[in-house]
């Protein structure tokens, strides 16, 4: 048996450096957004069996009047502290890395075996910390968390307007009518979408006037939003304020289906038991939203960009000799050669999103967190906040060239 052991420690040990040592600079930002990936894996496995784990530790298992719902948060918050520190002592290494040549740089892009070492060891001391750090890096999580998603927001506002300046800038019929198409689809999906919403979450026999309200709201903002884009004084365009309306709808949709399943007025569940698939797939759909979003927000240039390098300017001279041509080698090892995206802000991004994972799987710390995942009024408000943030952002980019003229937007 010691023998098995031994030989399996071994192979476990060799496959972990073969996977680490295969991981190249391009392939970096997966790498990281596969050790976040474990880390909501294992919150959630966790979540599920907390409760008799975490009564054997007499340091977290104080007094004998803890609920489920408690043990299950407080292993969720464990696994997501460890993470956030793991990636928030990346990010505090990776302030001011704006040159390939930096030695930094070859941190961010390699020791993947002892940066996976200290994340597991990482995470597994949160399991010794006191219950009232955990509480209060709770408390943090939801500003944290909101601060993550106020970045997607403004990163879905900035894709938005460059994909509409890339195509009008083409300058071509053929274009205009494919932002025209677009745009007309994605109005009419919005509306689709809101009708629907209105059957499913507005059953006849209740009495429904919060969900009648939320669709309402989407929908007279989606109007707006065109209405404002259109403008004569406003430099607007349809194709952003179609593709945020859209934005909208979805979030109303993910923010009514979050309601309680006994709430009669979600007519989606009809108050019928959820299935192990079915949370399944919720799971894993929250994983990979969260891990889109996380890489796509870290490596987005619309946050704290490093500037460009200067290019040398002046032209090299033919090389002679030997002297010269190693000369000329090294003189080309230390041209500038920025990093395409800001490595801090890469890792700050993965330790918000860390904070937001746990308050999905704890249902935003909430008393009334049940076994299902991200269900609860806390959850619907953080969505329906989300989508009216979302609205004032953009009516505001709008808007805001007309206030302030002097600026530039």
């Amino acid at each position: 048996m010691s023998c098995c052991a031994a030989c399996c420690a071994s192979l476990t040990c060799g496959l972990c450096t073969s996977v680490a040592s295969g991981i190249s600079k391009r392939s970096a930002r997966v790498a990281y957004c596969g050790i976040f990936g474990i880390s909501l894996i294992a919150s959630w496995v966790l979540r599920e069996v907390a409760s008799p784990l975490l009564e054997k530790f007499p340091w977290i298992n104080t007094t004998e009047t803890h609920s489920k719902e408690w043990y299950q948060m407080e292993a969720v918050l464990r696994v997501s502290m460890g993470n956030f520190l793991f990636f928030g002592i990346l990010a505090l290494v990776m302030i001011g890395v704006k040159d390939q040549n930096d030695r930094r740089d070859g941190w961010h892009h390699g020791g993947w075996t002892v940066k996976f070492v200290i994340w597991l060891l990482l995470t597994i001391l949160m399991f010794f910390m006191p219950n009232v750090v955990i509480s209060i890096y709770g408390t943090l999580s939801t500003f944290g968390a909101g601060l993550f998603l106020l970045v997607q927001v403004i990163i879905l506002l900035d894709a938005t307007h460059s994909w509409n300046d890339s195509w009008v800038v083409k300058d071509e019929q053929k274009w205009y009518y494919a932002l025209l198409a677009v745009s007309v689809a994605c109005y009419i999906a919005a509306f689709t979408i809101s009708g629907l919403l209105f059957i499913w979450f507005n059953p006849s026999g209740h009495d429904c006037g919060l969900n009648v309200f939320f669709l309402v709201m989407t929908m007279i903002l989606a109007f707006s939003f065109g209405v404002i884009a259109l403008h004569p004084k406003v430099n607007g365009s349809l194709l952003p304020a179609s593709v945020i309306s859209v934005y909208c709808a979805y979030v109303c949709y993910t923010g009514l289906s979050c309601e309680p399943r006994d709430y009669a007025c979600n007519g989606l569940h009809n108050k019928s038991a959820v299935s192990t698939s079915t949370l399944v797939l919720g799971m894993l759909t929250t994983v990979l939203s969260v891990l889109y979003s996380a890489l796509r927000a870290g490596s987005s240039t619309t946050f704290l960009s490093p500037p460009s390098s200067p290019k040398a300017s002046a032209a090299k001279k033919p090389l002679l000799d030997s002297e010269d041509v190693e000369e000329g080698k090294e003189k080309k090892e230390k041209e500038p050669r920025p990093v395409s995206y800001s490595y801090m802000f890469f890792h700050l991004i993965f330790a918000l999103a860390s904070m937001y994972s746990a308050m999905l799987l704890s249902g935003w710390s909430s008393s009334e967190s049940t076994d299902l995942i991200d269900v609860g009024w806390t959850s619907v408000w953080v969505r329906i906040g989300t989508e009216w943030v979302t609205a004032v952002l953009y009516i505001w980019t709008l808007v805001a060239p007309l206030i302030m003229p002097d600026r530039e937007f």
